[in-house]
């Protein structure tokens, strides 16, 4: 069975994004001098970076579901459409037919001809022409929200923060500790 768009975008974004997958907490330890690797609040702070991290992935998870029901509402959409595009295709013809040859589809006798045909298929081919413009522009559209959203996926997957400044909070906090552990020791 082929694999859903949730389960395509879950994998590609929340199973690789938890922060233990991107590093351990023995790890994120060895990050610091070895004085402070024993210190608790490097625990504290790979918990909170790891809580953070935590909401980012779960606001993801949160869009990829609000995705996957637009995804299903607009092929919902679309199937509808399509049907009574074919219907109404159908009826057209029918409507075609009656026109051209009256209520009986055997007349060898046309009621139209050439001339009288001729600017009403223009007209069809103009408005179908026009039709399709807005249908081009409409797709461009869609797929530019598309695009913005897998973009905005992607963020995650490449360890940008919603939050920008939080690099700069683990600095503060690296040095608060570098700061108590110095008057400790």
């Amino acid at each position: 069975m082929a694999p859903t768009e949730t389960k395509i975008l879950s994998d590609y974004l929340l199973v690789p994004a938890q922060l233990p997958a991107i590093i351990s907490l023995q790890e994120f330890t060895e990050l610091f001098p070895r004085s402070l690797q024993s210190s608790p609040q490097v625990r504290n702070l790979y918990r909170d970076l790891q809580t953070q991290r935590n909401a980012v992935v779960d606001s993801v998870a949160a869009e990829i579901e609000a995705e996957a029901k637009r995804g299903k509402a607009m092929r919902r959409v679309m199937i509808k459409a399509k049907r009574e595009e074919e219907s109404q295709e159908n009826d057209d013809e029918a409507e075609i037919e009656r026109i051209l040859f009256g209520s009986t589809s055997d007349s060898q006798t046309s009621k139209h001809s050439i001339g009288s045909i001729l600017p009403d298929l223009e007209g069809a081919v103009s408005e179908l022409e026009s039709e399709l413009q807005l249908l081009g522009e409409e797709e461009a559209a869609l797929m530019a929200s598309i695009q913005r959203t897998v973009g905005s996926m992607s963020d995650l997957r490449y360890g940008r923060f919603a939050n920008g400044q939080l690099r700069d909070q683990v600095l503060e906090g690296l040095a608060s500790l570098r700061e108590t552990c110095k008057s400790k020791y």
